[in-house]
């Protein structure tokens, strides 16, 4: 495992294969969870943040960016969409995500702001996921695509088996000490692919005050 604070994984140029693998804690399977990051990419088209897959559903848990034509956000959860319009915001600076979910809601917080989408879900995440962020996965563990690839930025991702409440996700905003049970960015285990580096922050700390 290794310590994270204050590092970031970077992602230089377009790939068909680079990315980060983030080994959880435990392997589930998870009835509600949320997951929080910060990143920046200056990229025009739409890109991959977070790629969880199980070998029955590619889509267990996915944040993906589709700037076109809506200026959207996907929360995917047991291939289950959601789309969030995101009111101008194109994650070009440093940008806080939350995405939380439950039985009763669903939810994507961004920089504070809370995109509240009450569903009720009768799906969940089955056992033994791959966690992969840089890449979508359309298979489980594999089958990129380039043009879904990220380029930028991003630290700091945790991961629950819970929805965390209001207030934890603020204190996260806040940087204040909250740490996931199932990926810990102070205490990581991963495997890097392809031209991913990992480096200091070369930006003040990426979070807002609340």
């Amino acid at each position: 495992m290794y310590y994270m604070k204050e590092k970031l994984f970077a992602f230089p140029k377009e790939s068909v294969n680079s990315h980060v693998k983030l080994l959880p804690e435990h392997s589930g399977p998870f009835i509600e969870a949320t997951v929080c990051m910060r990143f920046h990419s200056n990229l025009t088209r739409e890109y991959s943040l977070f790629s969880l897959a199980t070998e029955t559903k590619h889509n267990a848990f996915l944040l993906f960016y589709h700037p076109a034509p809506r200026n959207q956000l996907l929360l995917s959860i047991d291939n289950k969409d959601q789309y969030y319009d995101l009111q101008g915001n194109n994650f070009t600076e440093w940008t806080s995500l939350c995405a939380t979910w439950n039985s009763s809601v669903q939810a994507v917080w961004i920089d504070g702001k809370n995109y509240n989408k009450n569903r009720i879900s009768d799906g969940n995440i089955k056992a033994n996921p791959i966690i992969i962020i840089g890449q979508e996965q359309d298979l489980y563990g594999g089958k990129f695509n380039i043009s879904e690839s990220f380029v930028g930025e991003i630290t700091d991702i945790n991961m629950w088996d819970k929805a965390l409440t209001d207030d934890n996700i603020i204190d996260y905003f806040a940087a204040n000490a909250i740490n996931g049970n199932i990926l810990n960015w102070n205490n990581l285990s991963y495997n890097l692919t392809g031209g991913v580096n990992k480096h200091p922050y070369a930006d003040p700390y990426p979070c807002i005050p609340v």
